[in-house]
């Protein structure tokens, strides 16, 4: 499928992002869908995109409100194409392994579904956190009970050296927002400069422990966003003794509802409870399986089909990785009980898009034309159809807080020749030939292309298709300055859900080209993002940045394709299974094996 840009990681993304936020919507068939939709269910009614809000220190307590029909017991097994690349905290950037390592690891805060509504609530912290100083510190206090799978307490401490942790080679993979709000720097390479790391650099002075209970953060400028850095993985806490170096990136010690027996990598990875944890100390998850059980190395279709025939395990099967092969979509729409086993819903907040490189294609009337040109109705189709998503208009996904809808060049899904035609006479530089590259991941990225190339043509372009492997792609498209190619379709998201992540670490003109991959300039923004960055208050900071957003599309930077959505699939004896809205995947947190 199409790519997913480094921000998308997050979410993430959060992914991108980041990420992350909201609910489900009517992604077709089984939108919501899943045994014990109760109170806690992680389900929204279909056609809903929600975003945020933040919870109280009530709302922080434990124990996580009960999914009515749910029953203790049995194990849950979860399939899934391919490995996790990483599993200790400080390496986590993807909403999938967000989602998926809640059931062994916390953090100082994290979502709390109910109803389907997401809020942000305390997870070992009392709540969301305490700003002063304009948002220059931030202060958290750490719940009682809270316990490793030891026994042992955790501490303030550890929480500490586990972002600190952060800033230490290896590291580079996960989120870079603690570094540099920490050292007062402009990006990761700075603040690496001015602290190593723990084993380097010994204590980091920016982070107070006055006690065994009580962290507080100094920042030099005010941060905003805290409250939402602190749900990210990389905002675990880590025991010095218990840390392993690479070997912790298999098996991590945990502080969750389960812990890890046994990983062998690309095969197999088996969780069992973890008797130290306390479920009146989280308001989060649950722990109903006794035991879950994930594999790797199997093609998604083929588990889809032993899930839709219950052959083998398949009954108390689920996925957290793949989706609904398209092969099985036509079999879905056309029979009742296997469309009873598709989870759909909205991919938090991730949006895809038809990228184009500012620096190559110039002049804004051929990015109109493209606009115009871009043949959405026949992409998505060939991607699943509204299993795929919504079309967008704007940027920023309506999991967003403060989003506003917008549409500034209105045009039909199946696209405007006519008008594309109108915007390159106008345009300064002709144009009869453009480049798009794409990763060919699967036939859906090849058919895309040729969509897009027989649209281009009806107005006189030539689109020159290159078709990469997907690790040339990354590299190429993504990697450095001198990328040869005009256009490429990309999924991208915020890191949390705000847009604090969006504009700033995407279209800040100074940015490396690993950001601001479509090389986007234009000094006004950049001059209020410079102004909107000193901005403490959360809502007035969303406020401006939203504001800001209809500035830059008016460049038409990239033309907006869909707010996606993700379908995956469950057996008949898993209840409780639907759609995180923040993490946009099954959420194994909520999930139990019914009675059969």
């Amino acid at each position: 499928m199409p790519a997913i840009t480094l921000r998308a990681a997050a979410v993430p993304a959060l992914a991108t992002t980041a990420a992350l936020l909201l609910c489900s919507c009517s992604a077709g068939a089984g939108a919501g869908t899943g045994a014990g939709q109760g109170r806690n269910s992680t389900a929204a009614k279909s056609g809903q995109r929600l975003t945020t809000t933040l919870g109280t220190a009530k709302d922080s307590q434990g124990p996580a409100p009960e999914i009515p029909g749910a029953r203790r017991g049995g194990t849950v097994t979860v399939a899934n194409q391919a490995d996790f690349p990483h599993l200790d905290p400080q390496k986590i950037y993807a909403g999938e392994r967000y989602s998926t390592s809640l059931l062994w690891g916390r953090q100082l805060t994290q979502y709390q579904i109910v109803d389907g509504r997401p809020r942000l609530v305390g997870d070992l912290a009392t709540d969301t956190g305490t700003s002063s100083d304009g948002g220059r510190t931030w202060t958290y206090r750490l719940k009682d009970g809270i316990a490793w799978e030891d026994g042992k307490p955790i501490t303030a401490q550890q929480v500490k050296y586990g972002i600190e942790r952060t800033f230490a080679p290896g590291f580079e993979v996960g989120p870079a927002y603690w570094q540099p709000w920490l050292t007062g720097t402009k990006d990761l390479t700075e603040a690496v400069k001015k602290y190593g790391g723990p084993q380097k650099d010994g204590d980091l002075k920016a982070i107070e422990t006055p006690d065994d209970k009580t962290i507080v953060f100094h920042f030099p400028d005010p941060q905003s966003d805290v409250p939402y850095m602190a749900a990210q993985s990389s905002s675990s806490p880590v025991r010095e003794d218990k840390d392993t170096g690479t070997g912790y990136d298999v098996k991590p010690f945990a502080t969750g509802p389960y812990r890890i027996v046994e990983h062998k990598q690309n095969q197999s990875l088996t969780l069992e409870r973890n008797p130290y944890w306390k479920p009146e100390t989280d308001s989060i998850r649950h722990a109903y399986p006794d035991r879950f059980e994930f594999t790797f190395g199997k093609e998604a279709l083929n588990t889809a089909q032993e899930v839709f025939t219950g052959q083998g395990t398949g009954a108390t099967t689920l996925t957290t990785k793949d989706q609904l092969p398209p092969e099985l979509i036509s079999t879905v729409e056309r029979e009742p009980a296997k469309r009873e086993l598709v989870v759909s819903g909205s991919k938090g907040a991730y949006t895809q898009d038809l990228y184009i490189r500012n620096d190559r294609v110039t002049d804004p009337e051929v990015r109109k034309a493209i606009h115009y040109l871009f043949p959405r109705e026949q992409a998505r189709q060939v991607l699943g159809g509204r299993y795929a998503g919504d079309f967008a208009t704007t940027l920023s996904s309506p999991a967003v807080v403060g989003w506003k809808k917008y549409d500034l060049y209105p045009v039909s899904p199946a696209g405007d020749i006519a008008k594309a035609k109108e915007h390159l006479a106008r345009a300064k530089t002709k144009v009869t030939k453009l480049t798009y590259a794409y990763p060919t991941d699967s036939p859906a990225d090849d058919q895309v292309a040729q969509v897009l190339a027989d649209a281009f043509a009806k107005a006189g372009i030539t689109l020159v298709l290159k078709g990469l492997q997907p690790g040339a792609f990354n590299d190429q498209v993504f990697g450095g300055e001198d990328s040869p190619y005009d256009l490429f379709l990309s999924t991208n998201s915020v890191d949390w859900p705000t847009p604090s992540t969006l504009l700033p670490l995407g279209y800040e003109s100074h940015l490396d080209a690993v950001s601001n991959t479509i090389r986007y300039a234009n000094p006004r923004v950049d001059a209020e993002l410079a102004r909107i960055a000193k901005i403490g208050d959360a809502q007035k900071k969303a406020e401006e940045l939203i504001a800001l957003e209809t500035t830059v599309m008016k460049d038409v930077p990239l033309v907006p394709f869909l707010y996606k959505s993700v379908s995956q699939f469950r057996g008949e004896r898993i209840g409780g299974a639907a759609i995180h809205p923040i993490y946009g995947v099954t959420a194994l947190a909520d999930v139990y094996v019914k009675n059969s």
